[in-house]
């Protein structure tokens, strides 16, 4: 007699957040999962994208030891499957013969009963898959207990040919594990592609997204189930951890997802900010510092990054130090102050005169005849630098870096000073974004945020005109455009890669954006040698924009490397954007 087909399933989907390499806790957060899921009644429990090793392993997965060390892992979690409860599916990388892939496994019964592997491997952006994987073949659907489970892995749903193989060798519904990153934009484009892929197919489709930071990377979850019919069953937040059950019934000869928790996802500047402090939170906690610490200038840039901190950390991990030299005006000291105390923070100030002078006093027999220039205005930076950086050696905080990514574009920014640090929150944010984040924190406490509701950024660091304090009533807009047009010039430059005569016809001055893409271009040697820092725009400076140092080539037909550029280069390699003559 011909058993029953299975009428119904349930399904635990973990959005978890592994750490990197760590395969004995990530095996254990998947067992913990796993019991979860049994206490619930799943029959099935799913996790992520090479869940075992995390997302994304780089050259770390060519390890064998590491290769070995996530089988024998999933071999423990499948004898686990013995004791008669929920089956599991979990990614890990899967050595045959000779090739490497990017892998998923099903476990039931005490036993691996199935593996898949991914099929289409990005190669684009942040993704280099093809660098250390193999490319598996068209997958058919797994067994698990009567059912017939498609699998198609992340990158193998944003084409139409895996889900075309399943569909077609008997797959009765789609369940996706995905690493699939942050940024602005992307949750819509994945529910596009989920959507087409439904339509084609007309098949429920799961999608599984890991959560958590890694390095640059944030990854924001947002897991969700779709029906037949494109419409939304289910919705798991954003930016957060959460075990949720989805279960799916047979009706006729398909089956459908009921409906679940459908969660409110942060959108546009909301998200923005939640990767910034999940990125900022996971790079401190995976690498096992005790707190962080950074200069409080009374400027909005370092202002943003103690609220994020705060946020990411709680107040009594967040040391904020204001270092003050002769022209670090009354109202920065003032507007530190009030800042720091609104977020609760420990907060020191360390008076720099007397390094500086002293740098000063080394250098004068060598200095003897030139003229004072940038040169002794970035003594003052340095002198911060080190003075943070030996904070960090003496008690083990993280220093935050705080530069964002108009003045990282244009090398507005001091090696070895400004520049130190492990990590920076707002590196992929211009400086519009800055303030206008910094404005909605001010009205929105994010969801799990550690820091105080209410204004923790005073109004008169948003409002008053940016400067770097290096000398006498400077301001950055001595140095640079309005901010409102250096940032559009970038946008077009770095994320568009536009002409520089497609960015003039914008309405742009067209000798302003020559030199900004001069500057752009000058200023990678600096970016090389930057923090990393949290990716949130469809170009950030590391993973995904990978420009030559050495570089002669600029647009509208200009001269290669002129007289003046060259002393740009010369300079720059000492020194700020102060010294470039917009």
């Amino acid at each position: 007699m011909t058993a029953p087909f299975p009428q119904k399933l349930v399904l635990a989907l973990a959005q978890l957040n592994p750490t990197m390499g760590d395969v004995a806790g990530n095996l254990a957060r998947a067992r913990a999962a796993r019991s979860e899921a049994a206490a619930a009644g799943a029959d099935l429990v799913m996790f992520s994208e090479l869940f075992l090793c995390a997302y994304p392993p780089e050259d770390l997965v060519l390890k064998p030891a590491l290769q070995e060390a996530c089988r024998e892992a999933l071999e423990e979690i499948a004898r686990d499957t013995a004791d008669g409860g929920p089956g599991v599916l979990i990614g890990l990388p899967w050595r045959e013969d000779d090739k490497l892939y990017n892998s998923y496994a099903l476990a039931d019964g005490g036993r691996i009963e199935a593996i898949r592997h991914k099929v289409d491997l990005p190669n684009y952006g942040v993704f280099d898959e093809k660098r250390v994987f193999d490319a598996g073949p068209l997958p058919g659907p797994v067994v698990f207990r009567g059912v017939r489970i498609g699998i198609p892995i992340c990158e193998d749903i944003w084409g139409p040919d895996p889900v075309e193989c399943i569909a077609e060798t008997g797959g009765e519904f789609l369940l996706v594990p995905n690493g699939s990153p942050y940024r602005r934009g992307v949750i819509d484009e994945r529910l596009s592609v989920a959507v087409a892929r439904v339509a084609e197919a007309g098949l429920p489709l799961i999608y599984l997204n890991q959560v958590g930071g890694q390095d640059e990377l944030v990854f924001d979850g947002a897991s969700f189930a779709l029906n037949p019919d494109k419409r939304f069953a289910v919705q798991l937040p954003a930016f957060a951890e959460t075990i949720a059950i989805i279960t799916l019934v047979r009706e006729g000869e398909g089956w459908r997802c009921l409906d679940g928790h459908t969660a409110k996802l942060p959108q546009g500047d909301e998200a923005d900010y939640a990767a910034c402090v999940l990125g900022l939170r996971d790079y401190v906690d995976k690498n096992r510092f005790p707190g962080v610490v950074l200069g409080l200038s009374g400027g909005i840039d370092s202002a943003i990054c103690a609220a994020m901190a705060v946020d990411a950390l709680g107040a009594s991990r967040v040391h904020c130090v204001m270092m003050p030299y002769r022209y670090t005006s009354q109202d920065s000291l003032k507007d530190a102050k009030e800042c720091a105390e609104s977020l609760g923070v420990r907060y020191d100030i360390i008076p720099i005169a007397e390094p500086v002078e002293g740098f000063e006093s080394a250098l004068k027999p060598m200095f003897a005849g030139a003229n004072r220039d940038i040169t002794e205005e970035n003594l003052q930076s340095r002198a911060r630098g080190t003075l943070l950086m030996s904070i960090s050696n003496k008690f083990g905080a993280m220093v935050v870096t705080t530069g964002n990514k108009s003045e990282m574009s244009v090398g507005y920014a001091t090696l070895y000073g400004d520049m130190n640090g492990g990590y920076n929150p707002i590196k992929d944010l211009y400086k519009m974004e800055v303030y206008r984040l910094s404005a909605l924190r001010n009205r929105w406490k994010p969801s799990g945020s550690l820091g105080p509701a209410g204004i923790v950024i005073p109004e008169n660091i948003i409002t008053k005109a940016p400067t770097a304090e290096l000398r006498e009533n400077q301001k950055d807009q001595d140095s640079l455009p309005p901010y409102e047009a250096l940032d559009d010039i970038l946008a077009c430059l770095v994320e568009q890669e536009m002409r520089v005569s497609d960015i003039v016809a914008r309405g742009h001055d067209v000798e302003t954006v020559k030199k900004v893409e001069r500057l752009l271009y000058i200023a990678e040697y600096k970016r090389r040698q930057a923090a990393p820092g949290v990716k949130v725009t469809h170009k950030n400076f590391g993973r995904d924009r990978r420009y030559p140092i050495v570089n002669r080539f600029r647009d509208a037909g200009r001269a290669a490397a002129s007289r003046d550029e060259a002393l740009y280069k010369t300079k720059g390699a000492s020194v700020s954007a102060d010294a470039f003559d917009f």
